[in-house]
Order: structure tokens, then C-alpha cells, then sequence
């Protein structure tokens, strides 16, 4: 059974990289029926940790439905068989295997002070040569009390090995070292930690950054002297920044998962689109739901090349799911995010109002800017008017007679014929009537009605407002603009 595990650091917040990285591990859990998906937190970083950040990755996995198998719950409760899942929990673990490692002979104390440890590497610098702990290991290490670091004693040697996304790789001798294996305040390293926690955990897969290949001859080394055999690899490439040049970063739009969450972004955008940076399925599809990813994923489909974040291509995306999903769930999520008139509306109303503004949604946060129009009477902005590429050209006084000929035109609808298809014909009429062009005539009666950069069609924004307010709207145009 295939077993994943993602185990971020609770040491600031969790952006697209570190959430891609849990979802391929997520969506390879799931492909084959039967695998578990575990949440660790690898928290032997004291000094880096950050108040509140594990409790943001799980709100975010929750909220992307990347549920998992067996980690912390948000109740501070844990669920699984492998427990712990933090490390700063699991130190008897390390302690166990630290001690095999010492009656193996493949483990030592550290007797040096960082002071030394800093001689020898600016020794190195003064010749020209790469620092290797190992070529100044002590002939004869003190016993290890827990007090000094404890050091991996390594056996060089070259290392290959296949990764399922970089395919065949290799790591030449120099690579390996004696790197420390428990620090002196008795927590383990990284590079510990993390093999003992896979291997008790039975870990099949481990997918993670290409940043760690560099590393992989030490990895393999400690295998070996554990005794263990390591699990299926596969390193991902990066994500460069908006143009392509360097790894992103913060200043490069690595923004907060949660950042996007609270911007009006959905889930199902997110998750489509970290899926595509890096992996396809082989054909031209760009939209995936969560279940089509699932059922689509595999590690062979994953490029060795890095993919550039477009943010742009997000934002797209995000557009289409919101005109996808149903519109009760939609008018669920978007319960935050209207409008200060929006919020204190008829719930059955809004849900009218989103049912026609969707499809002009980049985000749930673009609803105020489309809706409150719908709830209050709009202020007057023949500027808006006058800024505009079409409307501009036209006299002022040539404005005002198309705003009354549409007066005169739709007072003439009864209630009763106030729908869509009557509306419809009668602007046809009106645009035959005054010889004038959709973008000039239609542009102008949006914004008489709305004062908005953009709405509905102007039917569906009209039978929504209803015909006294909309004829109060063009009229107190047409006086404003005298």
C-alpha cells in the first residue's frame, strides 16, 4: 500500500510551493486505492518556529480537501498508528536508533567546539579546498553523553539511484560526510529526523523539492548503516517567478495559500493549478476538478523542467470554477465576501444577483465592485462617462437624448411584460430608433443604471432592479447630467 507523508516546518506561512508538494503527495495516495496520506510537523527547528503556523497549515489542507490519514487534527487531538507526528514528540524514536548507530560503530560524538569546526572550514577556504567534516573525524571521540552533537560516521562511496520524476541519478563520494545526527540540545537534525520518522512510519513514497538531491549520497548512506532499505523517491523541480529567471520567492509573489483563500480564490482553482505547474495528463485539458486529479495523477506525468508561476493563468482559472460550481455552494463561499448593502440583503435576493454576476467574477472579492449597485441606489458619475473611449466622442447633449429616448421607450413595458426577451427587443428597437451603435447606446444605459466599470447584460441587470428603478436610475442621469 502506497504510504506519502508531507511534513512542513511550523516556522512561517505555507505558500503555493510547499502546498504543491503536498498535494502530488496527496493525489498519489489516493490514485490507488488503499494508500494513506500522513501530515507530520517536523518542529525540531525551535528557534525558527513561529506561533501559529501549524495551525495554518491545517486550516489550509483542510480547506484545499486534502484531507489526510493519520497527523494533528485541528482539536490538538492526533489520529493514526504511527504517532507522534511531531517530532519534538518522537525524540525516544531517535534516541533508539541513535544508539544502534553507536553500537554499530557508525556513530560518534562530536568533541570539537564550533570555534574549531570554524578553523578547519576557513582552513579549507585558504586552500582551495571543499570542507569535509570527515577529514578531521577525532581518532578518539569521547563517549556521547547527550550533551555533545552526535555525528554520523560515514562510509564514501559513489551512489545511483531512480527517481521517478528525474528519472536515473548518481552521486559521486565526495558528497558524503559526516553530517550530525542529533544536536546538542538533544533534538535531531533534518537529516535525521526525517529517515527515522520514514522509515517507523513506513513510508513508500517520498515526494519532495529537487533541493534535496544534492543530499541523497548522505541519505543513502545512513540507510545503510541503518540497516534499512530506502523508500521510492521523486524530487520535483522548482517553481521559478512570473518571468521565468529565479526559484520564486516572497518578493516574487510566494504568496500565503491563505493570502488567495481570503482574495475571493476557490479551492478547486487552487488545486487545478498547481496541479498543471509541473504535471499533465497528456492531452489538451486545462480544467480538472479534484476528483478528475485523482483519478488522472500519475508520477510519470510530472516534467523534469521547472514551471513558471503565472498568476495570470490562476486568476483565469479561478474565473472558470466560479462560473462552474453550483450556485447554492457558490452562494455559500461567497457569504464574506459581499458588499457592505450585499451583506444586509435578502439571502434569496443575493442569490439572484450572483446567479447573473458570476460570470463576470475574476474572484468573490471582484462582488462588491459588481453587485452593491443591485442593493442602493448608486451615486451619479457622469465622469465615468466621460472617461470612456466610445462615450467620450459623443456631445453631452447627444447623451442626454439617448438616455430619454430609452425613458420614453421602456416606460412603455408593463409589469407584466418586464422579462428578458421583451427587454431585449425593445433595445433593438431603440438602437434601430437612434441610428446608434451597441457599444455607444448599451455602454451608456449601464452606466446610467449601474455607475459601474462593468455588470451584467443589461436585460438581466434591469429585470433584477425592476422598472421603476430603473427608469428612477435614467432619469436621475439625465437631470445630473443637464
Amino acid at each position: 500500500m502506497i504510504r506519502t507523508r508531507f511534513a512542513p516546518s511550523p516556522t512561517g506561512y505555507i505558500h503555493v510551493g510547499n502546498i504543491r508538494t503536498a498535494l502530488f503527495a496527496y493525489l498519489l495516495s489516493r490514485h490507488d486505492e488503499g494508500g494513506s496520506f500522513i501530515l507530520r510537523i517536523e518542529d525540531t527547528d525551535q528557534k525558527r518556529f513561529v506561533d501559529g503556523a501549524e495551525r495554518a497549515v491545517l486550516e489550509t489542507l483542510q480547506w484545499l480537501g486534502l484531507d489526510w490519514d493519520e497527523g494533528p487534527q485541528l482539536s490538538g487531538a492526533e489520529i493514526g498508528d504511527f504517532g507522534p507526528y511531531h517530532q519534538t514528540e518522537r525524540r525516544e524514536y531517535y534516541q533508539r536508533w541513535a544508539e544502534k548507530l553507536i553500537a554499530a560503530g557508525r556513530a560518534y560524538a562530536d568533541p570539537y567546539t564550533p570555534e574549531e569546526i570554524q578553523g578547519f572550514r576557513d582552513e579549507a577556504a585558504r586552500n582551495k579546498k571543499a570542507f569535509r567534516y570527515r577529514d578531521h573525524r577525532p581518532n578518539n571521540p569521547p563517549e556521547w553523553n547527550g550533551t555533545q552533537p552526535l555525528r554520523f560516521k560515514s562510509e564514501p562511496k559513489d551512489y545511483s539511484w531512480h527517481d521517478e520524476i528525474m528519472g536515473d541519478s548518481a552521486g559521486g563520494r565526495d558528497a558524503v560526510d559526516d553530517f550530525i545526527l542529533i544536536k546538542s540540545d538533544g533534538l535531531p537534525t533534518y537529516n535525521f529526523a526525517h529517515i527515522i520518522d520514514d522509515i517507523e512510519m513506513k513510508i513508500t513514497h517520498v515526494i519532495r523539492g529537487q533541493e534535496f538531491i544534492a543530499s541523497m549520497p548522505n541519505y543513502l548512506s545512513l540507510y545503510e548503516a541503518l540497516g534499512e532499505a530506502p523508500p521510492i523517491y521523486a524530487h520535483m523541480p522548482h517553481i521559478l517567478n512570473e518571468t521565468g529567471n529565479k526559484k520564486l520567492g516572497k518578493r516574487d509573489g510566494a504568496k500565503s495559500v491563505n493570502e488567495y483563500r481570503a482574495g475571493g480564490y476557490l479551492r478547486e482553482a487552487m488545486l487545478n493549478f498547481l496541479a498543471s505547474m509541473g504535471w499533465n495528463d497528456g492531452t489538451e485539458q486545462e480544467i480538472f476538478s479534484p476528483t478528475e486529479l485523482v483519478e488522472k495523477f500519475t508520477l510519470s506525468r510530472v516534467g523534469r523542467s521547472s514551471a513558471r508561476f503565472d498568476e495570470k493563468r490562476l486568476l483565469w482559472l479561478n474565473g472558470q470554477w466560479i462560473k462552474r460550481i453550483e450556485l447554492d455552494d457558490l452562494s455559500e463561499r461567497a457569504a464574506d465576501f459581499w458588499g457592505e448593502m450585499g451583506q444586509k440583503a435578502d439571502p434569496d435576493y443575493k442569490k439572484e444577483v450572483l446567479s447573473i454576476v458570476r460570470d463576470r467574477l475574476k474572484t468573490l472579492a471582484d462582488l462588491p465592485l459588481l453587485s452593491e449597485y443591485f442593493f442602493s441606489t448608486p451615486k451619479v458619475d457622469w465622469p465615468m462617462i466621460d472617461s470612456d473611449k466610445q462615450l467620450k466622442k459623443l456631445p453631452r447633449a447627444d447623451q442626454i437624448s439617448l438616455l430619454k429616448s430609452a425613458v420614453e421607450k421602456l416606460s412603455k413595458i408593463s409589469l407584466t411584460d418586464w422579462t428578458s426577451e421583451n427587454l431585449q427587443g425593445k433595445l433593438n428597437e431603440l438602437l434601430s430608433l437612434t441610428d446608434s451603435k451597441p457599444a455607444v447606446l448599451f455602454s451608456l444605459i449601464r452606466f446610467a443604471l449601474t455607475w459601474a466599470p462593468f455588470s451584467p447584460s443589461l436585460p438581466e441587470t434591469m429585470i433584477l432592479l425592476g422598472p421603476d428603478e430603473t427608469l428612477a436610475r435614467l432619469q436621475s442621469a439625465i437631470v445630473a447630467g443637464k
